[in-house]
C-alpha cells in the first residue's frame, strides 16, 4: 500500500502491483523518438520503457543524449518524430506545464530551490493553499506530511533552505515534486557533489518512492549508486540506444563498455602491455639460465671465461692417451 498526497490536503490510497513491473503495462513508453539541433543529432530513434514501481537508470557518456531526452519529457524542447505514450495514450509534450499536468515532475540537478525561503515555502512555490490568504497550517501540515512519506531527516519545516545540507536540499525537492501526484520522477544526478552520508539518504528517498509504486528514472554517471537502486539501466550512446539490461544479470565492466563501445580502454592497454614485458623478460632469463646448464662441466663447475667444451688444457679433453704411455 502507498499514499499519495495531493496539493489539496487529500490523502489518496493507492494499491501497489506485488507482480514483477514488466509484467504490467508500462507508465512510458518512448518509440523511436528523435531530435535534431540543426545539423547536430541528439537523439536517434530512442526507445525507452518504464513500469511503475521500478526504478530506471539512465547512463551515458557525456554527449550521450541523456539531458536531451529529459528534457523533451520535461517539456522544455519537443521530439522532431517519434512516439511518447504515458499512462496507455499517445501524448505530445509541448510545455512543461503539459508534462507537470500528465504526471511527470523532474528534479534537475540544480534542484531550483530558493535559499531564503523557508522549506514549506518552497515546497509550495506556485501552488499556495489558500484563495484569499495563505493557509499556513494546513501548509505546514502537508509539509511534514510529504516529508515523512519518504522518512526524510528535517529538524524543522521554517527552517531556512540555505541552512539544510545536500541530501536535505535534494529532499525538499523530491517532495516538492510529489505534490501533483505524479506517475513518473525524473531525478537528474542526485548524488553528484554529495558527501558518503548524504549519498546514502538520497539513495533511501529514491527506494523509498518505489517502494510508493511511482516509476522513477534516474541520470547517474555513479555506477555504485546506479547498482545500489536501479531495476534496469538503459545505456545511451552517442544519441542512439546502446543496450537495456537488469541490474542483477550485468557487471559494471559490461556497463562501462556499453557506455564507452569498447571493452578495451588505456588502461587495460596498459596492463596488457606490462604483462607482455614482463612475460617477456621472464622467458629471457630462463633461456640464460638453461643455457648456463648446458656449459656446465661433469663436476657442476662453470667453464673459466673465453674456454670452450673440449678445449686443451680442459682436464678429460683431447685425444685419450696410447697404451702404456706415460700420462
Amino acid at each position: 500500500m502507498s499514499k499519495d498526497v495531493t496539493g489539496k490536503g487529500e490523502a489518496v490510497v493507492s494499491t501497489v502491483s506485488a507482480e514483477r513491473p514488466e509484467a504490467t503495462a508500462p507508465v512510458l513508453s518512448m518509440r523511436g523518438v528523435s531530435k535534431h539541433f540543426g545539423a547536430v543529432a541528439a537523439l536517434t530513434d530512442i526507445d525507452l520503457d518504464v513500469h511503475a514501481g521500478e526504478v530506471v537508470a539512465l547512463v551515458g557518456d557525456n554527449g550521450a543524449g541523456k539531458s536531451t531526452l529529459v528534457k523533451i519529457l520535461a517539456g522544455v524542447h519537443p521530439q522532431d518524430t517519434g512516439t511518447v505514450n504515458f499512462d496507455g495514450k499517445d501524448v505530445t509534450i509541448h510545455t512543461p506545464v503539459d508534462s507537470i499536468q500528465l504526471g511527470i515532475a523532474t528534479v534537475f540537478q540544480d534542484l531550483a530551490l530558493c535559499d531564503n525561503l523557508s522549506v514549506v515555502d518552497n515546497l509550495f512555490l506556485g501552488r499556495e493553499l489558500g484563495p484569499w490568504r495563505l493557509n499556513e497550517v494546513e501548509m505546514e501540515v502537508q509539509s511534514w506530511k510529504l516529508l515523512r512519506q519518504l522518512s526524510a531527516k528535517i529538524p524543522s519545516v521554517r527552517i531556512a533552505v540555505a541552512s539544510l545540507s545536500g541530501g536535505q536540499r535534494q529532499t525538499v525537492a523530491i517532495a516538492r515534486s510529489l505534490l501533483g501526484s505524479p506517475k513518473l520522477i525524473i531525478l537528474d544526478e542526485p548524488t553528484a557533489a554529495l558527501g558518503v552520508a548524504q549519498t546514502a539518504e538520497v539513495l533511501n528517498l529514491v527506494e523509498r518512492l518505489r517502494e510508493n509504486g511511482l516509476a522513477v528514472i534516474m541520470i547517474s554517471h555513479n555506477m555504485q549508486d546506479v547498482k545500489a537502486v536501479a531495476d534496469r539501466v538503459a545505456v545511451l550512446r552517442l544519441g542512439k540506444n546502446n543496450g537495456t539490461f537488469r541490474m542483477k544479470e550485468v557487471s559494471t565492466d559490461e556497463l562501462i563498455a556499453a557506455i564507452t563501445g569498447a571493452t578495451d580502454n588505456v588502461v587495460t592497454q596498459r596492463a596488457a602491455q606490462t604483462g607482455a614485458a614482463a612475460a617477456a623478460n621472464a622467458a629471457g632469463t630462463a633461456g640464460t639460465v638453461g643455457g648456463a646448464d648446458r656449459l656446465d662441466g661433469p663436476g657442476g663447475g662453470s667453464l673459466p671465461p673465453g674456454q670452450a667444451p673440449g678445449s686443451p688444457g680442459q682436464p678429460g679433453s683431447g685425444p685419450a692417451p696410447e697404451e702404456g704411455a706415460a700420462p
